[in-house]
């Protein structure tokens, strides 16, 4: 045991102490991944965790729930129907609406006093003192505690002026949608939302010992089409559905940064280690195993990947927090709970487990050397060595892997897979740093051979090169991967933000729109009913196209539906022929995007059903388009098809024009003025910025992961410059002993780094521009669009920025270089 620990004291603790900076290097790199990885679960599990939290907080012991196809319900009447089929104990009726403004919706809760047959959170509101207080007060509704509200304030909701009767407490009632609620009798809250008869839940609670089976058989039977039937979580899943793109992309942007991480830890630990031959060679000689010497070396990677996960952790909550707030409402909006929060349990450990497992797998990887180096070979100096040279067979199989990974990337992009197909391009990155190793040797000479072209320092910096072509391809790699990953990130998001916005550039051919939802949120909350008239008599009107918008389920598929008119500028709809629009409008069926006509498997001439509060409609899919679905897919019919089907009269947006010598901004203001501040009025310019902007937004971790790879790249880069350094100690002290000055040391580091800069950006810019083009081709599925390949300027940036980095990065180490004491660095360690 005592010989064990001054092993572990002499061979791991003196590291971490001697070397330093790179011990805090590899923390860095595996915390800032870890708090990604935490970041990204945070996200995912509040999307997700919000939506569960509220379906359970309200369903209560609840075994099935009857949920409306779109959010203007169902017929009262369903809620009776279903209540007389045997095994039903009580069918609870609830309105469940968004009222207030964008910017702090709160949930309208309607309820009657069956909801005490749930035993629910929203149990202690609806008896006791409680409901006696808000049956007493006229217009009287229950406030949630985060509401902010006092009792007996007066609130503006919808066409009613309602009456604070108490304010709620109590922990669980708390917890409710994070206490973002207001609790009204049935009655009321119809009033309130203008959907007198209409419900937009029934939960039921099944007699104890009845049959589930038959019980959802024979609910779904009374229910006749009207409604969907499921358990309330299968509802919330469903809700879900809508934030996929969000959490895909922070899961492949957890998965990309933990590859870039474990090469680059891979290369910090190839350096250490050759840079430890000495240590190793010494201990080899006195008897210790290889084995032993590997064992010690991954006991260092467990303590370095548990203190980096651990801290990254605490980095994550704080990531994930900031993140969450940053999520655009548009991306949002299918959610009627309030985001909340919410940290899985496992996030953590997760992190944890992940960094550790990529620090020991890579640390494994590199230590492989130890095996190939004898005691007298590990003396060596730098180059000298065999296993400083990069073997035949290994490039050979190198090439052969990236090949096969290409190859797979091929195939799962034309295999169709939607949001899945995504994965794809960590294959092609794979597959590119395996090509790059492969072709290492003519890398490796193009950065000696640049070198040359620098003075006379610059022929010895590629006399270095020349001598140590992994670390050379190494550092080289890490500049290269920073560079591809910012062409690839930031052209990918400049692509789909264009190709999405070119899909909707016909909205703004209208002077003006007219919504309940401000320009960068989806318009699905009806307008009042006299919002119609106004807009006609204001001055300066000329045309106004009604049109419809809401999410329903069609197939068992929760999708984004337009209702249109004649004239309409809804993008989808002017994406089709005219002789598409004349039957479209005419009634004879249904256009769907690619996405969505892919998940439902159907194509154009196929029969489709679809549910709606008057039962089961079947039409003929005329046409598939391509369309930006990223947060479902969408559909098109008529706007009467709309309002008949899903029982919504009336319209969610008005598409105006302004009368001829009239400009858009006056028809703005005096729509402005004739309508109520809770009206929006923008223009079409304003509505398709919004989109863009909505968009932007919704890419806010991809630009996180950018910031989390450059930072990344700098410190690998800094550590590797230094460890081929130290390296070179003895070989710049002999330069110096035998006249070298000061300046050429440094010039002929800076040169080194130099030439290393301007192939890794080069080779860099070329991986950004393929994984660019590849993910043009994958966003062809993900995001419903045709995403069009198109370099940007920014490239010649981002090069000169790669050659920067490495200049910046070579500077501690070039005037450590110049400063080095002659005695000390000829002397034997």
């Amino acid at each position: 045991m005592i010989a064990l620990l001054d092993r572990l004291r002499l061979f791991i603790i003196r590291e971490f102490t001697v070397h330093w900076g790179r011990t805090a290097a590899s923390i860095v790199v595996l915390t800032v991944c870890s708090a990604f990885l935490v970041a990204v679960i945070g996200i995912s599990g509040s999307l997700t965790g919000s939506v569960q939290k509220l379906s359970a907080g309200l369903a209560g012991n609840a075994a099935l729930e009857i949920s409306g196809v779109t959010d203007a319900g169902f017929p009262q009447q369903v809620r009776a129907d279903v209540a007389a089929v045997p095994g039903v104990a009580a069918a609870v009726p609830m309105l469940r609406a968004i009222a207030g403004p964008d910017s702090d919706r709160l949930l309208m809760l309607g309820v009657d006093s069956s909801s005490a047959a749930l035993d629910s959170d929203l149990k202690g509101a609806v008896q006791g003192d409680e409901l006696a207080s808000l049956l007493t007060v006229p217009n009287g509704v229950l406030a949630g505690p985060g509401t902010g509200f006092t009792k007996g304030q007066q609130v503006q909701l919808g066409p009613m002026r309602v009456t604070v009767a108490a304010v709620l407490s109590g922990r669980r009632l708390s917890q409710l949608n994070g206490g973002h609620y207001l609790v009204a009798p049935l009655p009321v809250a119809q009033r309130i939302t203008n959907r007198a008869g209409q419900l937009d839940s029934v939960l039921i609670v099944a007699q104890p010992n009845t049959d589930r089976a038959r019980l959802n058989s024979a609910v779904a039977a009374a229910v006749a089409g009207r409604a969907l039937v499921g358990t309330p979580t299968e509802r919330a899943a469903q809700n879900g559905n809508g934030v996929v793109l969000v959490r895909f992309i922070a899961s492949m942007g957890a998965g990309l940064a933990f590859v870039v991480s474990a090469f680059l830890i891979y290369n910090t630990m190839s350096m250490a280690l050759a840079g430890r031959r000495p240590v190793i060679s010494m201990l080899r000689a006195i008897g210790a195993r290889r084995q032993t010497i590997v064992g010690d070396v991954l006991a260092e990677a467990v303590t370095l990947g548990l203190a980096g996960g651990l801290l990254g952790a605490g980095l994550g909550v704080l990531v994930g927090r900031y993140a969450i707030g940053l999520l655009p409402g548009a991306f949002t909006q299918m959610m009627d709970a309030r985001l909340e929060y919410i940290l899985p349990g496992y996030a953590i450990p997760v992190a944890v487990a992940a960094a550790t497992l990529t620090n020991v797998l890579a640390s494994a990887v590199a230590a492989r050397q130890v095996y190939r180096v004898s005691p007298v070979e590990a003396l060596a100096p730098v180059g000298v060595s065999r296993a400083d040279a990069i073997s035949a067979r290994l490039r050979v199989a190198a090439a052969v892997a990236g090949i096969g990974l290409a190859v797979v990337a091929v195939l799962v992009q034309r295999a169709h897979l939607g949001l899945f197909a995504a994965a794809a391009l960590g294959f092609a990155f794979g597959a590119e740093i395996l090509l790059a190793f492969a072709c290492a040797g003519p890398i490796v000479r193009a950065a000696a051979g640049t070198a040359r072209r620098l003075g006379a320092a610059g022929v010895l910096a590629g006399v270095n090169i020349d001598r140590a072509p992994r670390r050379v391809w190494a550092t080289l790699m890490t500049v290269a991967i920073a560079v591809g990953m910012t062409v690839t990130i930031t052209g990918a998001n400049a692509d789909a933000t264009r190709s999405a916005r070119d899909t909707f550039v016909s909205i703004a051919d209208n002077d003006a729109w007219v919504s309940l939802s401000a320009e960068d949120m989806t318009p699905t909350t009806l307008l009042p009913g006299d919002v119609l008239d106004r807009v006609r008599s204001a001055p300066g009107v000329g045309r106004v196209v009604e049109g419809q918008m809401a999410f329903a389920s069609i197939a068992g598929t929760k999708a984004l539906v337009y209702g249109v008119d004649p004239g309409s500028n809804f993008s989808m709809f002017r994406a089709m022929s005219a002789d598409m629009q004349r039957r479209v409008l005419a009634g004879e069926g249904i256009v769907l995007s690619r996405d969505l006509a892919r998940s439902l498997g159907v194509s154009a001439g196929d029969e489709l059903a679809v549910q709606t509060p008057s039962g089961e409609k079947r039409t003929r899919v005329l046409e598939t388009v391509s369309y930006f679905s990223a947060l479902s897919g969408t559909a098109a019919i008529s706007l009467t098809l709309m309002r008949d089907w899903f029982a919504r009269p009336g319209s969610t947006t008005l598409q105006i024009d302004a009368a001829p010598g009239v400009g858009r901004q006056q028809v703005v203001s005096a729509l402005r003025a004739a309508l109520p501040p809770e009206i929006h009025v923008f223009t079409g310019a304003a509505a398709l910025d919004g989109v863009s902007r909505a968009m932007q937004e919704g890419l806010v971790l991809s630009r996180i992961m950018l910031v989390i790879v450059a930072f990344i790249a700098a410190m690998a880069l800094l550590n590797t410059l230094t460890l081929a350094l130290l390296e070179r100690r003895r070989e710049l002290g002999i330069l110096r002993a035998v006249g070298s000055s000061r300046k050429f040391a440094l010039r002929m580091v800076l040169a080194e780094a130099a030439a290393i800069g301007v192939i890794g950006a080069g080779l860099g810019v070329l991986f950004g521009l393929g994984d660019q083009f590849f993910y043009a081709l994958l966003a062809t599925d993900t995001l419903g669009i045709d995403v069009t390949f198109r370099p940007g300027p920014p490239l010649l940036v981002f090069a000169l920025a790669a050659l920067a980095l490495s200049l910046l990065g070579s500077i501690p180490p070039a005037v450590r270089a110049a400063r080095l004491n002659i005695v000390d660095a000829v002397s034997a360690e």
